[in-house]
């Protein structure tokens, strides 16, 4: 015999309305994993797909929300009724709630991020254009080939080197390492000027450095070539930076220093200290010279930052990392300095210098390459031949990533639009927030 809440007719229409609700939860989870698995198909060109990922993680959110709130009211109205003379009315109510449901998630949550493909051009036998000087040029580093492009997918330099290359957005130098003479060359493709000392070019924006024989030390050049200052160690140097005012360098005994780049006058000497083996994997300097992060030591390696308060620099944040990754670091501040982005083993480390907030973001892949635009970075990955985009939001979150195969690759950006460089092709992906 049923009690009066377990008719036959309540059961069966509470069990339809709850296999109606948990298609429609179905479908909107398959068209998540579909949009899904389109970007990693198809990933060194974005598309609408990956902001169609984030509005949906949204719309399942809400739609389980409603989903549970819909089962409550037919368990409730449906199962204790007494008798059946209003249950057209609440079939009415529950398909009401349904299609408020399917109206909802069919709109927009709020302004998201799409990525928009605009071009694809191959590198392999590139035809070289011409343009004014004025025009906007990024320099691009694929495999044994460098060069600039434009961001209209114009090739204006394009230049193979069989041993060693260094290039910049000024200057590009292709030379052997045992060349006692190295000319570069402007972006424009006219020579610039001949170093004058031997060693390893290296251009960083409109900087140009020379590291000399021996591996610790290095000369800061003029736009000829000519040295302006030099400095001398024996100690190898492990990490590198500069900016418009200072050059920063880390050694293998863990010390970093900090030089004036119009006089390279040694304005700052320290050693982070912390760990057993001293030894600096990642180094960067603000804009202004305020603030110095870097990663160091091995066996309880840490991340550190440095506020300079005179000739010594005061300790405002250090965390241990739970890594003895035994490489390079890429340690860079990015948003007007305001955050410093530091990788480690498995992770990748954001520290904002406002709240004074540190995140890590798991990741399986070394850092190569962090570019940013007005309000998101991008960082690239690499595991053996994988690459992998990851995205973030300039709130420290992870909106995305995607993954390609490839035997090298680079990312850069420029006006709010990712360029991806993939063997012999490059794209161009518009970024907008519709």
């Amino acid at each position: 015999m049923l009690l009066p809440w377990e008719s036959t007719t309540g059961c069966s229409l509470s069990l339809f309305l709850e296999e109606i609700l948990r298609f429609a939860a179905q479908i909107l989870e398959f068209l998540l994993w579909l949009s899904a698995k389109e970007v990693q198909m198809q990933p060194a060109v974005l598309s609408h797909s990956v902001a169609y990922i984030f509005q949906v993680h949204s719309i399942i959110h809400i739609g389980k929300i409603c989903y549970v709130e819909i089962l409550r009211f037919i368990q409730y109205y449906v199962f204790n009724m007494k008798t059946k003379k209003h249950i057209h009315v609440f079939i009415l109510l529950a398909i009401f709630f349904i299609v408020i449901y399917i109206i909802l998630a069919a709109k927009p949550l709020g302004k998201e991020y799409h990525f928009t493909p605009e071009w694809r051009k191959s590198i392999s036998t590139p035809t070289v254009q011409n343009v004014p000087l004025e025009t906007q040029q990024i320099y691009f580093k694929l495999g044994q080939s460098i060069g600039y492009f434009t961001e209209d997918g114009q090739i204006t330099t394009f230049k193979t080197f069989p041993s060693k290359a260094s290039i910049s957005s000024e200057y590009y130098a292709i030379y052997n390492t045992d060349d006692l003479h190295i000319q570069f060359f402007n972006k424009t493709n006219s020579e610039q000027g001949t170093f004058e000392a031997s060693g390893f070019p290296f251009f960083e924006e409109d900087r140009i450095y020379i590291f000399l024989p021996g591996g610790g030390s290095f000369a800061k050049c003029n736009p000829q070539g000519k040295v302006i200052w030099t400095n001398e160690n024996t100690i190898p140097i492990t990490a590198f930076s500069s900016k418009s005012l200072y050059t920063a360098s880390g050694y293998a005994d863990g010390t970093i220093k900090i030089f004036d780049n119009e006089t390279g006058l040694e304005t700052i000497a320290f050693n982070p200290g912390g760990s057993d083996y001293k030894v600096i994997f990642g180094l960067d300097v603000s804009s202004d010279g305020t603030y110095i992060a870097s990663v160091s030591g091995h066996d309880k390696q840490r991340f550190v930052l440095t506020k300079n308060e005179g000739s010594q620099p005061k300790i405002i944040f250090h965390n241990f990392l739970d890594s003895d990754m035994k490489q390079r670091s890429v340690v860079r501040f990015c948003d007007n300095d305001k955050r410093i982005l530091y990788n480690y083993e498995n992770n990748l480390g954001i520290y904002n210098i406002e709240n004074q907030k540190n995140t890590s973001i798991k990741i399986d892949k070394s850092v190569i390459a962090i570019e940013e635009t007005d309000s998101l970075i991008f960082v690239l990955g690499k595991k053996g031949n994988e690459y992998t985009v990851y995205i973030i939001e300039k709130t420290d979150t992870l909106q995305g990533s995607f993954s390609f195969t490839a035997d090298t690759a680079f990312i850069k950006t420029c006006n709010n639009n990712l360029y991806i460089g993939q063997d012999t092709s490059i794209s161009k992906v518009k970024i907008s927030k519709e």
